[in-house]
């Protein structure tokens, strides 16, 4: 008797690659990831990642531009049917969901660090270009409040790298709780 195995779309093979795509590279960056270990990950031949995504730069901006898309997704999810602040404080109250995801929240960062390289940095540009965008959009706010909206996400962003949102040293807390009075 022979075993059934179930045929995969190219776009099915295609999302489970970046998924390992997106793992392998949180964790070493462009230039530290290996293309034979992402395959392996994910089941399949290095040759079919390459037919599938070309180069491995090629993925890794696929990566960063879905790691961006998912983002956009939360945000948009977050404030349907919201406006001003309220758009505003359901994106965050998500956002602060999100960066528990430790694999996301590398690459992310690993995607910041790597915009050194100008494919990479017009990919970043690009993907956060359309958070801001949205942002400005649903929230009606004035560009110093979205600047601070930012940059609050930043600065969570580094603070969930240093594992300090869930038990923040007390200067962290001082300081997060400084810019939520600030709002």
């Amino acid at each position: 008797m022979h075993a059934v195995t179930e045929r995969k779309t190219a776009e099915e093979r295609r999302e489970e690659i970046l998924v390992a795509a997106m793992e392998e590279f949180a964790e070493h960056g462009l230039d530290g990831t290996s293309t034979d270990t992402i395959a392996r990950k994910a089941g399949i031949s290095q040759p079919y990642l390459f037919r599938l995504f070309g180069t491995k730069k090629e993925l890794y901006l696929e990566s960063v531009r879905r790691c961006l898309r998912q983002t956009l997704e939360l945000f948009q999810d977050a404030s349907a049917g919201k406006k001003g602040e309220d758009a505003l404080d359901a994106i965050g109250q998500e956002y602060m969901g999100l960066l528990k995801d430790r694999t996301r929240l590398r690459a992310q960062m690993q995607a910041y660090a790597d915009c050194d390289d100008d494919e990479v940095r017009e990919v970043v540009r690009a993907g956060y270009g359309k958070l801001v965008e949205h942002v400005e959009r649903v929230s009606g706010a004035e560009p110093e409040r979205v600047r601070d909206f930012f940059a609050f996400g930043m600065l969570l962003n580094v603070f969930a790298s240093m594992d300090l949102l869930d038990q923040p040293e007390p200067w962290a807390k001082r300081l997060i709780a400084a810019c939520l009075d600030d709002k």
